[in-house]
């Protein structure tokens, strides 16, 4: 049985063997936030690499939602106003969150609880927002997991 793909507009990177889709509108900081996120674990020595960038394949395979790349933009990002430049990167990987950026217009200060995303119609991941102006925005993600994988595990 072959799984259902999708192909959408995205960036995904694996961190430490977890898959991070960073989603949201033209020119909101996708590549530059997942670009920040890779160079922030690699001064860290966690292992990371590049997914894909702006174009995601997605499919469902017995409940995990995996990400591969296009062949003919695999292991390239697009970084805005410097080109696109060769990163390390993995054909394939399972996705665990989807990363919002945030910006500065944005008027919650606090997430929702237990907020989740429809990545494709029907198929939904946990978020995590990010503000944009973030100075580590890989240490708040892994903070943020961390909490969520929390309140998960004392909520059971």
């Amino acid at each position: 049985m072959t799984a259902e793909t999708h192909n959408i507009h995205a960036t995904a990177i694996s961190v430490d063997g977890v898959g991070l889709a960073f989603v949201g509108p033209s020119g909101s900081g996708k590549s530059s936030l997942a670009f920040d996120c890779l160079a922030e674990a690699r001064l860290a020595n966690i292992p990371a690499a590049l997914i894909s960038d702006d174009r995601v394949i997605v499919s469902l395979e017995n409940g995990q939602v995996f990400a591969s790349c296009p062949e003919p933009i695999r292991g390239l990002i697009e970084l805005r106003y410097s080109g696109i430049v060769s990163v390390d990167h993995v054909d394939r990987a399972e996705l665990s969150y989807i990363v919002l950026p945030v910006g500065a217009d944005e008027r919650h200060r606090l997430p929702p609880d237990d907020e989740q995303a429809e990545l494709v119609a029907g198929l939904s991941l946990p978020v995590v927002r990010v503000p944009m102006w973030s100075r580590f925005p890989l240490s708040l993600i892994l903070a943020r997991i961390r909490s969520l994988a929390a309140n998960r595990q004392f909520t059971r």
